[in-house]
């Protein structure tokens, strides 16, 4: 399954800091007085010309920042004391840019170690995926195992720039405050890392099978950006589910 980024029309500055940065604008301009509703993720997308995952990261971005409040299953309000905190916020690489770069550099990472990945590194392969299990147990969960899979994965293809390049990912991804905020909300729908979409890698791996395992890994990490979008998209849903219980109760109308 293949979950596409639609390209973005808006140019200068990461594209979510754009649209925040723009969001921002019109609410100091009293378009959305304090305490206001802001529309809807589709209608603010279409206002933007840009995707709603990327309208998610500027939404979250100016939650963090103070200037809106996320309420679940009611929308997403203008903060009663908002003021532009913007300036003073750090735009880290957004979640989903981050995953694309992943599908990208993970995938043929996955194909080069099928190819050198030693019988020893297997082996911590798997047990870094049975450690996973155990880990999906916990409460908090760190994904300290996933990381780990991913990366043994990395160093099994003999070559220190793909390493590299797949540790720097990683490292956007835990240091980001936007991918953090959305990773919580992941976390919180009871969403874990996906140990049947892992072993297929791993298996794949043990086969010495290339291309299999480059599927493995995009798969995955296209399953990964869907679960994003899930969680994100949660309140939007809950909301929706309420409205239509309202309506079933105001008109009789039973299930």
């Amino acid at each position: 399954m293949n979950v596409a980024i639609e390209p973005k029309n808006l140019s200068g500055g990461r594209l979510y800091q754009r649209v925040a940065e723009q969001l921002a604008a019109v609410i100091a301009e009293g378009e959305y007085p304090p305490g206001s509703r802001l529309p809807a993720e589709r209608k603010l997308a279409e206002r933007f010309d840009v995707s709603r995952p990327t309208v998610r990261e500027a939404i979250i971005a100016l939650e963090l920042a103070g200037c809106v409040e996320v309420r679940g299953g009611s929308g997403v309000y203008v903060s009663a004391e908002s003021n532009n905190n913007l300036s003073s916020a750090e735009f880290a690489v957004g979640p989903f840019d981050i995953l694309e770069a992943r599908i990208l550099v993970e995938g043929e990472a996955a194909e080069l170690a099928a190819k050198r990945i030693t019988d020893e590194e297997l082996v911590e392969v798997r047990a870094a995926l049975e450690a996973m299990v155990q880990e999906n147990e916990q409460e908090p969960i760190c994904e300290k195992a996933d990381q780990n899979f991913h990366m043994l994965i990395a160093r099994a293809t003999k070559n220190e720039a793909v390493a590299s390049a797949c540790a720097h990912l990683w490292a956007l991804r835990n240091s980001s405050p936007v991918s953090a905020r959305i990773l919580e909300k992941v976390r919180q729908s009871g969403s874990r890392p996906r140990i049947e979409e892992h072993l297929l890698i791993l298996d794949a791996l043990e086969r010495r099978d290339p291309e299999g395992a480059r599927d493995a890994m995009r798969e995955h990490l296209s399953r990964v950006i869907q679960q994003l979008l899930d969680a994100t998209e949660a309140e939007a849903v809950e909301e929706a589910r309420r409205k239509i219980a309202f309506n079933r109760e105001r008109f009789g109308i039973s299930k």
